[in-house]
């Protein structure tokens, strides 16, 4: 379970030094050492993160990507934070592993043209399309049922993500736009014939990631807990 290594990790340092290093810090070296184990890409990690003092979902909205954003909606919420177009279509590799639930691409696959229930985005690989019909047949009753975001490779990090774009095989909608778009297609064809080039830049971006909004001195606390504020009263 992703949230019991945390919980293990945390603890064993609170252990040896508390108070010292902050559930944020575990986080980003979590997620580094996985992706590592998944046969991605080394990159360094600064520490020294604090935690946050407040924790709300309303503050997530319109921060993070969605999976029917345009490119356009793309490429202005990662300017906003201070990456290029380019570091959108490494960062958006990550998706060479993991799943996504039916409900995030369920438009592509139902009723697409507004009609037809079988209807399908004819970007998408017809095969593909079809057996998520099949596999996702069930999804408004069971909101469980998912699919691997690389159907190719969905348990090792590598650039066939890129090359299932190309194919017609990405999952969502915002996966399968970025080989659409002009700033962003040459990007999916130089990391889908180049997996040494997708390695570099993902991790130069990743780097970035991992200092984006740092929270430092009074701005935040160290937690004894990951899933709880030091007090009450922040």
């Amino acid at each position: 379970d992703r949230g019991d290594v945390v919980v293990r990790a945390k603890t064993a340092l609170e252990l040896q030094c508390p108070g010292v290093v902050s559930c944020a810090d575990v986080l980003a070296l979590a997620t580094r050492e996985l992706l590592i184990m998944l046969g991605g890409p080394f990159y360094h990690v600064r520490l020294g993160r604090k935690d946050a003092l407040n924790s709300t979902a309303a503050s997530v909205e319109g921060q993070l990507p969605g999976p029917n954003m345009t490119v356009d909606q793309l490429i202005s919420l990662f300017a906003r934070k201070g990456f290029t177009a380019q570091e959108l279509v490494a960062l958006s590799g990550a998706h060479t592993v993991g799943f996504s639930h039916c409900d995030q691409f369920a438009s592509r696959i139902y009723g697409y043209d507004g009609r037809n229930r079988n209807a399908y985005d004819p970007a998408m690989n017809p095969q593909f399309a079809q057996a998520l019909q099949k596999a996702c047949a069930n999804y408004t009753t069971d909101p469980t049922i998912a699919a691997f975001n690389d159907v190719m490779t969905p348990g090792k990090f590598d650039n066939l993500y890129y090359q299932n774009l190309l194919r017609g095989l990405g999952l969502l909608a915002s996966d399968q736009a970025l080989v659409a778009h002009p700033r962003t297609k040459p990007f999916v064809e130089l990391y889908a014939a180049n997996q040494t080039a997708f390695f570099r830049d993902f991790a130069h971006a990743m780097e970035k990631v991992s200092v984006l909004g740092v929270k430092t001195g009074r701005k935040g606390e160290v937690r004894r807990r990951c899933d709880a504020f030091n007090t009450l009263s922040t």
